[in-house]
């Protein structure tokens, strides 16, 4: 008999799930790491919350292990790549507390505007000071949602009902689908110089963290008040604190904290301008009961061999394939995510063509494989292999894909042409060998730069002591160069260079190479 574990607390609604299905539950939270690693390897599927850190090791210790279904929306405590190694499939559950989210943040949005935090809390004190705690309407104020995903969306149609205006800033948001909503797209800039309200809604990633800080702020109009049911990370704390001292900032409703728990004597959390909970955007009754239905469907989906919905890291392709498409697979994922890092603008359509071996094989994963690469980073919720073709489709993102007879060149080739509001970039890739994955073309360059680590991109004039400069720059930063390609599109005229890195650059170095009078423009991105 199949045996799946539950490690964690969660609520019912997943009893009737595996209910007559032939499958044994047992559910065991707060075991230490050294017991759930002793008995794992009785198990073939385990589910999870927060709490539970599904470890290299624990992946390791496991002998029978298919799945590991996550009850929420973050894997971040389970090992990914470990999970992939050994084959075991990692599974979400995304949309369970949209709903919980959204009309949380609704609910901060009318208490900070209202001070109902603060005004319950002086009448309960014997108080009665009606002035002290006058607020603001919303309506016709602006707000501004910045990530127009699931839950973005959810608080703009509640935010609509009240009168105010919206603008919203996301990268993968359609102009049609953005109208629908009656969102006017925006700009960053444009959307924390404009709002009266800002609600925060985007990942946790390196290009968002820190999202608000002293200099976005000060972009900002004088009594803005800012909403955070998202990430932590998002905010700099301690600009936000600068920012309600100086009046800048009327107000903040926090949900989530850099670091949670924070400390008791948290100087923002004791400012009567901010108003706190404990990370309560999904707990509801029902957004717990839908998110435990819908893991346990999920793992019993796997553990009776049909398809997986919200798999973090498994393609939907024969599992005999999987090893010989995975350097394609890579490829793809690495190219994806490449574009997006580079390209500026709302995202509106990719074209993907493929040449050579690749044909042998479904090409579908592989298209998957790029848009979960181009998307992951700007969406609000994990992206699969199997939920990224429908997410872009929800979006409004046009998607071609186009097999073509072998390259001239070379044995295998993928060109991705990426298309946004404000330009369009093509990228064309190989694997040479089994695993040496590669940019072979940007535009009209031909370039062989390796797709790994931290690269440093640099369009500049071809002319002499432009590569000594930078090389120059990045040494007196202590940055060493670990490799190297150069291409050009006709002599004299431009140039581009790809540097692999040892570590990311400042902004402020990558802003002096960007300045630079022979530098057309100069960009970095992580794979």
């Amino acid at each position: 008999m199949k045996k799946v574990l539950i490690s964690d607390s969660l609520s019912d609604g997943w009893q009737e799930v595996f209910e007559g299905q032939g499958i044994e539950v047992d559910m065991k939270p707060g075991l230490a790491p050294e017991a759930l690693s002793d008995i794992i390897g009785e198990y073939d599927g385990l589910i999870v919350r927060s709490d539970t850190q599904v470890t290299k090791d624990l992946i390791n210790a496991s002998t029978r292990l298919r799945v590991v279904g996550r009850a929420g929306v973050g894997v971040d405590n389970i090992d990914v790549d470990a999970a992939t190694e050994r084959g075991v499939i990692v599974l979400f559950a995304p949309g369970g507390n949209t709903i919980s989210t959204a009309e949380h943040t609704v609910g901060m949005l009318l208490a900070l505007s209202r001070n109902i935090p603060q005004a319950a809390a002086s009448i309960r004190n014997g108080e009665w000071d009606r002035k002290r705690y006058t607020g603001v309407e919303l309506s016709e104020k602006v707000l501004g949602i910045i990530g127009v995903g699931r839950v973005g969306q959810q608080v703009a149609y509640r935010a609509r009902s009240f009168g105010m205006s919206l603008v919203g800033y996301d990268p993968i948001l359609s102009d049609e689908i953005a109208n629908k909503l009656q969102i006017k797209l925006c700009t960053l800039d444009e959307v924390f110089a404009s709002s009266d309200y800002i609600s925060l809604h985007t990942p946790l990633t390196d290009g968002t963290h820190h999202l608000v800080s002293a200099e976005t702020l000060e972009k900002c109009k004088t009594g803005v008040r800012i909403l955070n049911c998202a990430r932590g990370g998002l905010i700099d704390e301690e600009a936000l604190l600068a920012g309600i001292a100086s009046g800048k900032v009327a107000g903040a409703a926090l949900d989530v904290y850099e670091h949670e728990p924070p400390a008791k004597d948290d100087p923002l959390l004791k400012r009567p301008e901010v108003i706190g909970t404990p990370h309560l955007g999904a707990s509801t009754r029902e957004a717990q009961q839908k998110v435990a239905r819908q893991i346990a469907q999920e793992v019993l989906d796997v553990l009776m061999d049909r398809p997986a919905q919200n798999a973090v890291n498994m393609p939907t392709v024969d599992p005999a394939l999987f090893e010989t498409i995975r350097p394609y697979l890579m490829l793809a994922e690495k190219v994806g995510a490449l574009q997006a890092q580079l390209s500026g603008g709302n995202l509106k359509r990719i074209a993907i063509e493929y040449h050579g071996d690749i044909l042998q094989y479904a090409t579908s994963p592989m298209t998957a494989a790029v848009l979960k690469g181009a998307i992951s980073s700007l969406s609000d919720e994990p992206i699969s292999y199997v939920n990224a073709p429908l997410f872009a489709q929800k979006r409004g993102v046009t998607l071609d894909e186009t097999r073509k007879s072998d390259h001239q060149d070379y044995a295998n080739l993928m060109t991705v042409l990426y298309e946004t509001s404000q330009a369009a970039t093509s990228i064309s890739a190989t694997v040479f060998g089994k695993r040496d994955a590669r940019v072979v073309r940007i535009d009209q360059f031909e370039v062989k730069a390796k797709l790994e680590g931290h690269m440093l991109f640099c369009c500049n004039r071809d002319v002499t002591g432009v590569v000594g400069w930078i090389g120059s720059l990045l040494a007196d930063e202590n940055i060493n160069i670990a490799d190297m390609a150069l291409g050009r599109e006709s002599l004299g005229g431009r140039a581009i260079m790809v540097l692999s890195v040892d570590s990311p650059l400042d902004e402020d170095v990558l802003k002096r190479i960007s300045d630079a009078p022979q530098v057309f423009w100069a960009k970095q991105a992580k794979l």
